[in-house]
């Protein structure tokens, strides 16, 4: 598979999450019950699966491959995605706080969680817009299909050396459950 095919399928998967995002932010407004489990399920898959795995991949990888390639970092796609993927982070540790408040017994602070996650969900949507119908178009007019395939399996040894073996299906696990127990139904249909 190709790389960019590879980053793609991980933004489907995110884009699952952020639906459950959206739901447990929608539940905290209404001040309906929301099991701890699900919030602490929900920021583990972003910080592991989005962050350390997939904006690993990107940051470590196919960033420096492309400015090798003449991408310039500074006021081109490639510093746009880094500074989103920093905010993205500035997110989630908001959301981490106000999730340990709520479970700590202070209710004001699902409003807290569901604002940062608000914010999160529309920073991460249109970030995943910019790099399918952007960043990885250009990438892919840019690198060797040999190149592809290279790239692609440096992202499976970074994944292994990073989050550790089975990490991933654990992950896409929590994802179903989660999905499962928030709409129903699991979404793993070409999810990465």
């Amino acid at each position: 598979m190709r790389a960019t095919e590879t980053l793609r399928r991980e933004h489907d998967a995110i884009l699952n999450m952020l639906d459950a995002a959206e739901e447990l932010a929608t539940r905290l407004e209404r001040r309906q019950p929301t099991a701890p489990q699900q919030l602490t399920d929900l920021l583990e898959f972003l910080r592991q699966f989005a962050d350390q795995c997939h904006h690993g991949k990107e940051e470590n990888l196919l960033f420096p491959l492309l400015e090798k390639k003449g991408m310039p970092r500074q006021g081109g796609p490639i510093g746009v995605m880094l500074q989103e993927h920093d905010h993205g982070r500035a997110l989630i540790a908001e959301m981490g706080e106000a999730a340990q408040a709520l479970a700590a017994g202070n209710v004001e602070a699902g409003a807290r969680w569901a604002h940062a996650a608000r914010r999160y969900v529309a920073l991460l949507r249109e970030h995943i817009h910019k790099e399918n119908e952007i960043l990885f178009r250009m990438a892919e007019q840019m690198l060797s299909e040999a190149e592809q395939e290279e790239l692609a399996g440096a992202f499976d040894r970074l994944e292994a050396e990073t989050m550790g073996p089975g990490t991933h299906e654990r992950l896409h696990r929590l994802m179903d459950n989660l999905t499962a127990q928030l709409f129903g139904r699991t979404v793993r249909q070409g999810a990465s």
